[in-house]
């Protein structure tokens, strides 16, 4: 079974836009990188997407290649292809993790999410992918780690699990 991308950090960013990629995170990027051996530097796909999106999708190379495969089943010329092939295509870029485990972001994308040298960027697992956002952006839409209102509404013994339809629904049934 693959890795998968979990948990949130809080990484600086410095002044050439060096930013260290969380460790945990390292270790999902290698695997998912066919060409990967010891001692090499892992590659992975960051995409910028639309325009009014401030964040960065960030995917493995075998997590693309199933986006890929997907995106090259469509018809041919369909408005759909055409848009995802512009979000994962025309909007993306091939990064490398350096010896020191960070990469670069372009000026171009920290432009995009409005981070300034000596900023935190906010790493956000999202299973089979990670995103990358400017702290306060993220806080301004979903708050603080602590003081999230996605579950204002849950009894404090609610099981999670029951949102998984009974076909998904994972072992240990809720």
């Amino acid at each position: 079974m693959a890795r998968r991308f979990r948990s949130t950090y809080h990484q600086k960013v410095d002044a050439k836009g060096r930013v260290s990629v969380p460790a945990s995170f390292r270790r999902v990027i290698e695997d998912g990188d066919p060409d990967w051996s010891a001692g090499q530097r892992p590659n992975f796909i960051i995409v910028f997407g639309l325009k009014f999106q401030k964040r960065l999708d960030c995917f493995t190379l075998n997590a693309m290649e199933t986006i890929d495969a997907s995106i090259d089943a469509m018809a041919p010329g369909s408005p759909e292809r055409k848009k995802l092939e512009r979000v994962y295509h025309a909007h993306s870029i091939e990064a490398q993790i350096d010896e020191d485990g960070r990469i670069i972001l372009p000026q171009s994308l920290r432009d995009k999410l409005d981070l300034i040298a000596d900023e935190k960027a906010r790493f956000v697992g999202m299973n089979d992918h990670f995103q990358v956002w400017k702290n306060e952006t993220y806080e301004g839409l979903y708050g603080t780690d602590d003081e999230s209102d996605e579950d204002e509404d849950l009894a404090p013994d609610f099981d999670m699990r029951v949102l998984f339809s009974s076909a998904n629904r994972p072992s240990g049934e809720a």
